[in-house]
């Protein structure tokens, strides 16, 4: 078998907070179509707003500034979406990911020359509470260290079949998948990161193709991937039709935020 290349080599000063976020928007969303009516599903509408307003609002209400947003499936409506938008506190890229038929380390890559420093990482379909993003965002980054946010209420998850867990060892993440028999915790999908996430992912690569938990294991090998526990904050992977009524039920008392910072993006 041929050996894994080894990680690539760090820096050893720490990093400062980040204000950049970036957000994973580009793959099909094929278990919600029948809630998107074949629509991206970074753009299905929860409490009248689609998936992604209610994910860049809670990120600008923690403190970032600017976005990078990759897209892939319909990335034309995408694109139209943000073009008959406006903004006001934080501004906008887009990045297109042509393979978005690839697992989602490979979006991540197709941003690398888009940030600068270290960056809140997000998926377009996981709502959140401001608080938890605020929190995360005032953790101090260890040289090529990524903190992943996870959730130890593991007897109160809405998919367990679905759900990606973690095992810890005191504050570090040692072992992250699906399938997972011993966990303590779940992966929420909010990561804060330095910019060696995206020499990790490239080792990570088979084929040319990786996903995040590829490189969040070969990162937990080196024991550069810190656990953050978001204690009794809720969330919710917006993946199914199932999964969305669920978040329906629940949004006031946690997602909702109030008239004035919903004012930042707006038609």
């Amino acid at each position: 078998m041929k050996a894994r290349p080894l990680m690539p080599a760090l820096k050893t000063t720490a990093v400062p907070p980040a204000d950049q976020c970036l957000i994973l928007a580009a793959g099909y969303g094929s278990r919600l179509m029948a809630a998107s009516g074949g629509s991206p599903k970074p753009l299905v509408q929860l409490q009248g707003k689609s998936l992604l307003e209610h994910v860049m609002l809670g990120a600008h209400r923690a403190g970032i500034t600017h976005f990078v947003v990759v897209v892939g499936y319909e990335a034309s409506l995408m694109r139209q979406w943000f073009a008959e938008r406006s903004f006001s506190g934080f501004s906008v890229t887009i990045v297109s990911n042509s393979e978005y038929d690839k697992d989602n380390g490979v979006s991540v890559l197709k941003a690398r020359d888009y940030l600068r420093g270290n960056f809140l990482l997000l998926m377009a379909d996981h709502v959140f509470e401001t608080r938890t993003a605020r929190a995360l965002l005032r953790e101090r980054l260890d040289p090529g260290e990524v903190i992943l946010a996870v959730d130890t209420k593991i007897d109160r998850v809405f998919d367990l079949d679905d759900a990606t867990k973690v095992e810890r060892q005191g504050d570090r993440i040692v072992a992250i998948s699906k399938h997972l028999t011993t966990y303590d915790a779940f992966d929420t999908g909010m990561f804060l990161c330095t910019p060696n996430l995206f020499e990790v992912l490239e080792t990570a690569k088979i084929g040319g193709n990786c996903s995040l938990s590829d490189g969040m294991r070969l990162l937990g090998q080196c024991g550069k991937l810190r656990a953050f526990d978001i204690g009794d904050a809720a969330w919710q992977d917006v993946d199914t039709p199932e999964a969305l009524a669920h978040a329906e039920t629940f949004f006031h008392a946690h997602f909702s935020g109030s008239a004035s910072e919903e004012s930042a993006l707006h038609a």
